[in-house]
């Protein structure tokens, strides 16, 4: 693996208490900035190593820390925790869109218009921070669990999307995924879904469905479309 440079920085949103966890290569070079958004356990091992994987390949990396520093180790626990964002949801949009900011005043990142990518809850951020931040030029949702939008919400999405999700994931039907896509090609939105074997969180090897060969698959995947529109 390439070396990478890690350090929490501020987030100059919303008062004290918002960071970021950020991870990018150590070198002189300039990168391309992607914002990776937090599963509904909160900065984890997994996306702690998702974030310097991201870094390795080339990407100047920031997790904004949506939990302020707490971490859920039972479902019931993360539970709590996300609806404890989605009831202050515009103070997460604020976090991430500070992230975006954060990233973009970095001089060793170009160009400026960065990327999102999360997983679970922090799929449907994904997906929110496309909608409303034009700072956004890239989006990968994975498995973004109770994303639903309107045809008014998809209007307003900028960003180059590609989306990923599991077969056999109970809480999001594929009949769903299709009228996420129908939504999104009606508007002549450039969207891809991509289906994979498995359940929900199959990127996970610590939780959910857990699908080692799509797992694989997809994260090449995620990465070639990154580095293809964001360089």
């Amino acid at each position: 693996m390439a070396t990478i440079r890690i350090n929490l920085v501020p987030l100059k949103v919303n008062g004290e208490g918002a960071q970021g966890y950020l991870a990018q290569p150590d070198d002189d070079q300039r990168h391309p900035g992607v914002v990776l958004i937090q599963e509904w356990w909160g900065i984890e091992s997994h996306i702690i190593e998702l974030a310097q994987k991201l870094a390795a390949e080339g990407f100047v990396t920031l997790v904004p820390d949506l939990y302020h520093g707490k971490v859920a180790t039972e479902p019931d626990d993360a539970r709590r925790q996300v609806m404890l964002v989605r009831e202050n949801l515009q103070r997460a949009l604020k976090e991430i869109r500070g992230a975006l900011t954060c990233l973009q005043g970095l001089p060793e990142v170009e160009p400026k218009k960065s990327g999102v990518i999360g997983f679970c809850f922090g799929g449907n951020l994904t997906y929110r921070a496309a909608e409303q931040f034009e700072e956004v030029g890239v989006a990968v949702p994975f498995y973004g669990g109770g994303y639903d939008p309107t045809p008014e919400d998809v209007a307003k999405v900028r960003a180059l999307v590609l989306a990923f999700y599991g077969e056999s994931d109970g809480g999001i039907p594929l009949e769903h995924v299709r009228k996420i896509e129908g939504l999104y090609k009606a508007a002549n939105k450039d969207y891809e879904a991509r289906i994979f074997p498995g359940g929900h969180a199959f990127l996970n090897p610590n939780h959910g469905g857990y699908h080692a060969e799509s797992a694989a698959k997809a994260w090449t995947e995620a990465i070639a479309f990154l580095k293809q529109h964001l360089r």
